[in-house]
């Protein structure tokens, strides 16, 4: 099944992280079910994202009670999606951040008979879903407050084509191939350069 980060991995270190961490977790029935939670989902993209966080500060961008954020925190980090950061923690107060960069599907998941797994799957396909359909719904709101350039760089495309299974993973496998040319070459610092959101999805469609 696909990368996402959310859980697709992010072409940059991102705050917090360290070179020799690994780019991405594979997900596995158990891991699955651990982050089958919408403020779990929510809560590593943002750390991903944006990096290091304590739970107070994730509860206010997030708009929830620290309390439920604090007991979602505690399960990400029993199943080894984020761990502590000690050159951060003050006092009593938590610092979080992620272990990985990015997440993967196990392509055995979801043939998985266990309706358990089935249903943590559902919820975390959702969700990402949501977040992509929320991150182009804000780019099209604002997108009057970029620069013209930018609004001419951009892309809003859709395409059919007819193609095996073994075509399309052939091709996303070159688009990915292409994406990763572009991280290894791009510059953060660059006059002009911002942070880009690519979303590629990918599926059959049964004739209408």
């Amino acid at each position: 099944m696909p990368e996402s980060e959310e859980q697709s991995p992010e072409p940059h270190e991102q705050p917090g992280t360290q070179p020799d961490e690994p780019l991405s977790r594979t997900l596995d029935p158990r891991s699955l079910r651990a982050i089958a939670h919408p403020l779990r989902i929510q809560l590593l993209r943002v750390l991903r994202r944006y990096g290091p966080a304590t739970a107070s500060q994730l509860a206010e961008r997030l708009g929830e009670s620290s309390g439920a954020t604090s007991y979602h925190l505690r399960q990400l980090a029993a199943h080894g999606f984020i761990v502590d950061d000690p050159a951060r923690g003050k006092g009593r107060e938590r610092w979080w951040k992620p272990v990985h960069r990015g997440t993967i599907f196990d392509e055995t998941l979801h043939k998985n008979p266990d309706p358990e797994v089935q249903g943590a799957l559902d919820v975390v396909m959702h969700e990402i879903a949501t977040i992509h359909t929320q991150e182009l719904s804000t780019w099209v709101a604002t997108r009057h407050t970029w620069d013209e350039a930018w609004y001419g760089a951009s892309d809003f495309s859709d395409f059919r084509l007819n193609l095996t299974p073994e075509r399309l993973r052939e091709l996303n496998l070159k688009i990915h191939a292409l994406i990763d040319e572009y991280s290894d070459t791009s510059d953060p610092d660059a006059p002009g350069a911002a942070r880009v959101r690519m979303h590629l999805h990918a599926f059959p469609q049964h004739d209408d």
